[in-house]
């Protein structure tokens, strides 16, 4: 299992900033530049000659995205108040020229911590407060920029210094999670050796070379073209691409920070591709509706990756000014800007075949008056979620309406969200009376992976006929792709095979990640050799650890397997910081045959987080395994188990070390509980009942198996294991199981021939 580490928004650093190099004013100097490698320069030079986009720029959310904590730059009541959430009370107070949070620690002790920076702007701003070892954490009590009001960012989750959300945990490190995209040229410099950072960065806030990359050439070039004419001068003028960001580039370069992502390295390098830097999430369910619209905190580049409007050639800046962060028209004027009555996109290079010459800002388009909230394209195509409690964010799939849909499939719509508390079938007559011809616009997606997910009768020729299609964006191919071992065939297989050819990386990044489902390990072995030299590094990092799971023998020959390895583990030796990072070294040690390090790799995983349970559950089957000491492993997890007894994984896990000490009996309770408390993980379902079943009670585990099916109906695995279990009790029953599976997947090894 390979743990990947996602980022997110929430926090800073209190390091001393400062640059790499100092301003290139001289020729001399800037000749002297020219051989090296771009440099970091102030950002106070590009204001002689940038004027316009540093008039921009100044104020804007980028500009403040991160502050030292002053009189001027925090918006929070620090005059003494004092704040309960549901879990703890923080104070917030002033000593001389500082901003204090009087808070419980991690010990759940009331401690004063001084607040090093500002975190963001507005509708809040968060706080970020020094802790030792260079570390800074992003406190969980933030600012109401419009109530001016307290507020705790997870409200009625009962966080308090046990929980893994407490701001002096691992997940609100703001180091690792946060500063790189409030900053400009972060590096985390993690030093695992002292478990400490040395932080910095070139300037606070996103500033132009956060976009553009380091000026020092440009310097150069500045100062060498200074009397050249346009002809003469260089397209890149000075940048390692265009100064204007080419808009094949531009969605990449903001995706960066807008998307959710894992990181592969301390920080970006200008030039790369997006997933040499970084892994971006696909569509899964459990952070994106079934049509695509967003659930959790996604931010844009997921949505808008599968658009239409990024499919015409559509970047952000065509919406969003760039250096002021606002849009480049007031109400409907950016959508008009290209859906207008000539039908023509603001730019030549934008494809427009699409567009249908048509007021659209009119009643007789959004049939709502004019001035209203229906009115507004923003509210129909582009719903919005709060997200951290009071912080609205647009979806950017811009999805129409259809309310019939929603309420078949399940999703949300923005005509049942505004129109509460109409009735939802007077609501759908409405729309379809307004809009007759209306259909959905992506093609059967939606409906298509319902079907997929849902295990409905149909769902192997929905999925296949979704992949077949050659307007279908990557991302939503890359999902698509992922769902293919839910329905095993020789078909299924060929199709994975050919996306590992697929142009998009986040396709080949699927396909290799979900090709050992249904791939025998030689076919694996054969199929993702000629990947290991891959182009993106996000490719090669998930061949490497799909190779590593293979047999020595099985990966004999394969002359790239070494550097391979070497990469994978480097990568996870620049995230040492995170337990996540530590845990993969010790699953590819044991992999790889160097079991003496093993040990000593999840040790640190688990001093960078106690409550990371991978590790503790790896390391309870080591000392069971390996050192043959299963009450010690059994120790480990039960010690788990009293500071965190609603873990359903730890339940797991101990039943699972029981069974293996012929303790059945004893493993029973452990693996219900593991169910109670995760009850819509199958696999923790599926154990119980194969359990139940060993332990003579056969009609609890029938019934186990049935409750968890209705709720899962695409689930194979546990479906073939009822049919089993229904073995000389009821072959009518078996037999519609088995009809069920044939009508979702035909090809079905299963019932294949039968």
């Amino acid at each position: 299992m390979l743990i990947l580490l996602l980022g997110g928004a929430a926090a800073a650093a209190w390091w001393v900033m400062h640059g790499r190099n100092a301003p290139i004013t001289e020729p001399a100097a800037a000749q002297a530049v020219a051989s090296a490698p771009p440099q970091w320069v102030e950002e106070s030079q590009c204001q002689s000659c940038h004027s316009t986009a540093f008039a921009d720029w100044q104020g804007s959310h980028h500009q403040l995205a991160m502050q030292p904590a002053s009189e001027q730059t925090v918006l929070g009541d620090f005059s003494g108040q004092q704040i309960a959430s549901d879990a703890e009370t923080s104070e917030f107070l002033r000593d001389d020229e500082s901003f204090v949070i009087r808070t419980p620690d991690a010990n759940g002790q009331s401690a004063d911590f001084k607040v090093a920076y500002t975190f963001g702007l507005e509708p809040l701003q968060q706080y970020l407060l020094e802790m030792p070892g260079g570390r800074l954490q992003a406190h969980g009590m933030a600012w109401d920029t419009q109530q001016q009001a307290w507020f705790h960012l997870y409200q009625g989750q009962g966080v308090d210094h046990h929980s893994q959300l407490h701001w002096t945990g691992a997940l609100q490190n703001a180091n690792f999670m946060c500063v790189e995209c409030h900053t400009t040229d972060f590096k985390r410099n993690y030093d695992a050796g002292t478990d400490s950072f040395a932080s910095r960065f070139q300037a606070l806030g996103v500033g132009c070379q956060s976009c553009h990359g380091p000026a020092s050439e440009h310097l150069t070039w500045a100062e060498n073209n200074a009397t050249t004419t346009p002809e003469q001068q260089s397209e890149s003028k000075g940048f390692s691409t265009s100064p204007s960001i080419a808009p094949a580039a531009e969605v990449e370069v903001c995706a960066r920070c807008h998307s959710r992502r894992s990181p592969l390295d301390d920080g970006y390098q200008h030039g790369n591709a997006l997933m040499d830097d970084f892994l971006p999430s696909i569509l899964s369910a459990d952070l994106y509706e079934v049509d695509g619209k967003i659930k959790e905190e996604v931010f844009e580049y997921g949505s808008f990756k599968q658009s239409k409007m990024h499919a015409a050639g559509v970047v952000c800046s065509d919406c969003h000014n760039p250096h002021s962060n606002e849009l480049r028209a007031t109400g409907n004027g950016v959508c008009t800007q290209c859906h207008n009555t000539n039908a023509q996109p603001i730019r030549a290079d934008i494809q427009g075949s699409g567009l249908q010459a048509r007021n659209y800002d009119s009643p007789a388009h959004h049939n709502h008056p004019n001035g209203s909230a229906g009115a507004q394209c923003i509210n129909c195509h582009m719903p919005g979620k709060l997200y951290m409690t009071n912080d609205l964010r647009h979806d950017h799939s811009f999805t129409s309406p259809n309310p019939a849909q929603a309420l078949e499939l399940g999703h949300t719509d923005a005509c049942l969200g505004c129109h509460q508390p109409a009735e939802p079938a007077e609501l759908v007559a409405q729309y379809l009376a307004q809009y007759p011809d209306a259909e959905p616009r992506d093609g059967g997606y939606a409906q298509d992976l319902s079907a997929v997910r849902g295990g409905k009768p149909g769902a192997a020729a929905a999925l296949n006929r979704q992949l077949a299609r050659e307007d279908q964006p990557a991302i939503r191919v890359a999902t698509l792709v992922s769902e293919l071992p839910r329905y095993p065939s020789l078909a299924a297989l060929q199709q994975l095979a050919g996306a590992l050819q697929h142009a998009d990386p986040s396709v080949r990044v699927a396909a290799v990640n979900n090709l050992p489902a249904l791939a025998t390990e030689t076919q694996l072995r054969d199929l993702l050799a000629p990947l290991a030299s891959d182009s993106i590094r996000a490719v090669r990092l998930a061949v490497a650890w799909q190779l590593a799971q293979l047999s020595a023998q099985t990966k004999s020959g394969l002359t790239a397997w070494p550097t391979l390895q070497a990469e994978y583990e480097q990568v996870q030796n620049n995230l040492l910081e995170r337990a996540e990072a530590h845990f993969n070294l010790a699953m590819l040690y044991q992999l790889s045959g160097r079991e003496d390090q093993v040990e000593a790799a999840l040790r640190e995983a688990l001093e960078r987080d106690a409550a990371f349970f991978p590790a503790v559950i790896m390391q309870a089957q080591w000392q069971e395994q390996y050192f043959r000491l299963p009450q010690v492993g059994l120790a480990i997890l039960q010690k788990a188990l009293k500071a965190h007894p609603r873990e359903a994984s730890l339940q797991h896990a101990l039943g699972l070390a029981l069974v293996r000490q012929g303790k059945l009996a004893d493993a029973l309770p452990a693996f219900a509980q593991a169910h109670e408390r995760a009850p819509d993980n199958s696999d923790y379902a599926y154990v119980l009942a194969i359990a139940l079943h060993d332990s003579g009670e056969p009609e609890q585990a029938r019934e186990l198996l049935r409750q968890q099916l209705a709720a899962d109906p695409a689930n194979r695995q546990l479906r073939l294991a009822l049919v089993s279990y229904l073995s000389g009790q009821d072959s009518q029953e078996a037999r519609m199981l088995m009809e069920q599976l044939r009508e979702q997947n035909p090809d079905d090894p299963a019932v294949a021939g039968r």
